[in-house]
């Protein structure tokens, strides 16, 4: 009972999370705007990521791109290094290090300050007087949280690559040449394509889950803390998820290019 109990719980929570979701997509072209409020919102998000993203994808490309380059020189494919070690970066961990990062450092402090608005009894102070905390406070931070998560995964994709030639070429002592050639014949348009689109959701998905947690705390500032870890859990495991979804529908959707 106690399982069945859970299980019922947590599907009920997913279906109050895409609910929110859809709410938050239906609110978006409604007037009045909040510009100021968006624009406020997606600096935030800008100024607690950028410098943390960074600095974990230079050695996140270079990890990639050493581990890669030992395994290529080990069964003679060192000529396709640079291709393996970009499309792994622009393809799977530039999104997901940008995720990462949007959720637990901007998406956490979204979850607090709705949290804190949440236990002050603000929301419901809004919502008496006719004003949809959806539209209000929600919606910029998901537009804020989606916009920032699209430019940091071109700066990480860029870092990332850079990263990886520099550690390839320099240390592992790979050919410039054979690095940059194997990349321009296997990689292609839709590659960047999909690492935006997988941007694009998982910062859709950080700032409604992080918004939903703040919505429901369980009572109290020891309330809106769960809120946070709990949020931020979440967000991760269905970061997981989607990449598994998305990747395999890109892999079955769009041929790989040849040489």
């Amino acid at each position: 009972m106690k399982a069945r109990d859970g299980l019922q719980t947590a599907f009920g929570h997913v279906g109050r999370m895409a609910s929110l979701g859809w709410d938050v997509l239906r609110a978006t072209p409604r007037r009045p705007f909040q510009v100021r409020e968006t624009i406020q919102q997606a600096w935030f998000f800008a100024s607690v990521t950028i410098l943390p993203t960074a600095l974990v994808a230079i050695p996140f490309g270079a990890v990639i791109a050493m581990q890669l380059g030992s395994l290529t020189q080990q069964i003679g494919a060192q000529s396709f290094t640079g291709a393996a070690s970009a499309l792994a970066i622009l393809q799977q961990a530039s999104p997901l290090i940008t995720a990462l990062l949007v959720a637990g450092a901007g998406g956490s402090a979204v979850c607090a300050d709705i949290g804190a608005r949440t236990i002050r009894e603000e929301i419901d102070a809004m919502e008496v007087l006719g004003v949809s905390p959806v539209q209000r406070l929600i919606v910029p931070r998901v537009i804020g949280a989606v916009g920032v998560s699209l430019l940091l995964n071109g700066m990480v994709s860029v870092v990332g690559v850079l990263g990886g030639y520099f550690f390839n070429v320099v240390l592992q002592g790979g050919t410039p040449g054979a690095y940059l050639a194997s990349f321009n014949a296997l990689a292609q348009l839709p590659d960047l394509w999909i690492s935006e689109i997988k941007a694009l959701l998982y910062g859709f998905v950080a700032g409604v889950v992080a918004a939903y947690r703040g919505l429901h705390p369980a009572g109290g500032p020891k309330g809106v803390g769960d809120a946070v870890n709990q949020a931020v859990v979440i967000t991760f495991l269905l970061l997981f998820l989607i990449n598994l979804l998305l990747t395999g529908i890109y892999l079955q959707l769009v041929p790989p290019k040849g040489l």
